[in-house]
């Protein structure tokens, strides 16, 4: 898995699945978006933009379809996803 952080923006970080082609998008709300079929150019270019957020609202937001996070820090540590409580087929 790949990742980058940016110190300023909205969003605050990107993970980067090169195998299952999945970007996951960190805000600085804590949300996380998820997209698959990314290619490993597009996360590259992500990375190496001004601003990382007109990027994603430009090149990725319409372009690939949603997905489910990877991992979410949008659940406080300890609090129970909806897998957790209705396992994974729900």
């Amino acid at each position: 898995m790949l990742s980058k952080t940016f110190t300023s923006g909205r969003i605050r970080r990107a993970d980067y699945n090169p195998e299952s082609q999945q970007l996951d998008l960190h805000w600085d709300n804590k949300s996380v978006l998820a997209y698959k079929q990314v290619p490993h150019e597009v996360f590259r270019r992500l990375c190496s933009a001004p601003n990382p957020a007109t990027y994603w609202e430009d090149r990725i937001a319409e372009e690939y379809p949603k997905g489910v996070p990877m991992t979410s820090s949008a659940a406080p540590t300890g609090t129970k996803t909806l897998n957790d409580l209705f396992g994974p087929d729900a």
